[in-house]
């Protein structure tokens, strides 16, 4: 019987759109795209969630990489960009009706350390049976291994739990770390129905 839900952040609590702020500064979409490559989807952003470089490091990070006439709206991304992490529709009232429903709730997630800048706006931390993010443990999704972590430090069985993320490999990393685990395509009713079954 599942006991507690364990939920990924970015894309199942809060969208994570680095259009948003791309849109704002950019003044191309050459720029964007630069941009996006060169941030968004770098190496060095993996190396903040995983608490190898601080959020505030990755403008000097990549800066070479990216035109110096960018630079200026290349940090206004660095500095701005979890103003695009807004919750999901119906991500509040679901995670109330875990709750109310008797469930843990907790959050595994693959975060800088500005996690608790702006993940407190959404609902307090200790709304949360458990708050996990990956920066502080130095390890990523999908390792075995910080699901392993996670289930140590909260003293929870695998069993016990459904972990919901929106990346098929990080359910897959929970499954082999002897959790239940679902794919997160939009819908909360489906995590509900699991729950139920």
């Amino acid at each position: 019987m599942i006991k507690n839900v364990v939920l990924d952040m970015g894309n199942v609590l809060l969208d994570f759109n680095p259009d948003v702020i791309m849109d704002m500064v950019c003044s191309s979409e050459e720029e964007k795209e630069l941009i996006r490559r060169e941030l968004f989807d770098s190496h060095e952003w993996l190396m903040s969630d995983k608490g190898e470089i601080k959020d505030r490091d990755k403008f000097d990070a990549v800066k070479d990489r990216i035109p110096e006439k960018y630079h200026d709206d290349l940090r206004k991304c660095v500095d701005g960009w979890s103003i695009c992490m807004k919750p999901l529709k119906g991500a509040r009232e679901f995670c109330e009706k875990v709750k109310q429903d008797g469930h843990g709730i907790y959050v595994l997630s693959n975060a800088s350390d500005i996690f608790y800048d702006y993940f407190p706006k959404f609902l307090p931390l200790d709304f949360f049976d458990g708050v996990f993010v990956s920066s502080d443990y130095l390890m990523l999704k999908p390792d075995v291994e910080i699901y392993k972590t996670f289930l140590d430090k909260f003293g929870l069985k695998g069993s016990d739990c459904l972990f919901v993320d929106d990346r098929e490999e990080n359910a897959q990393g929970a499954i082999k770390a002897g959790m239940n685990a679902m794919q997160f395509t939009g819908n909360y009713q489906s995590v509900i129905d699991r729950l139920n079954s």
